[in-house]
């Protein structure tokens, strides 16, 4: 008999435990935190590059069309321009230069690019200088 009651007790806690966000909210409640799951690999994972989902898609912002691109710190030209422009760029950082958007009409395997396409995580400076490109390919 005292089996049975921790066998109801522990069914009981486990439900309790089992409460969503919404059953919370419903209830007037604040929703529970996330939970932290330490050591899986999408937690551990260094991010280097802009997050870009392949297929012409690009989580950064619009898909840019570069003339150049290269690595800040290898003696290219792009290294003159950051100097220029005042700009520190962590050496190794993938810099485009003279880029413009793809539009999303344009986006499928009729895109046209003379250039590199690619997706870059910061595009403050109207195409002449975009920081932190990864290149992408459109007919992914």
């Amino acid at each position: 008999m005292k089996f049975a009651a921790v066998v109801v007790l522990a069914a009981a806690a486990a439900a309790v435990s089992a409460e969503t966000n919404a059953q919370r909210m419903a209830r007037g409640l604040p929703p529970k935190a996330p939970i932290r799951r330490h050591g899986t690999p999408a937690d551990t994972a260094k991010r280097s590059h802009p997050s870009s989902t392949g297929g012409g898609q690009c989580n950064t912002g619009p898909i840019q069309c570069c003339n150049t691109v290269a690595t800040s710190g290898s003696q290219s030209g792009v290294d003159e321009l950051l100097t220029l422009l005042g700009l520190s760029v962590p050496v190794g950082t993938q810099v485009g230069a003279s880029c413009s958007p793809i539009s999303a009409v344009g986006t499928g395997s009729g895109a046209q690019c003379s250039g590199q396409t690619v997706c870059c995580e910061q595009n403050e400076w109207n195409g002449l200088v975009n920081i932190g490109c990864m290149p992408i390919n459109l007919n992914a």
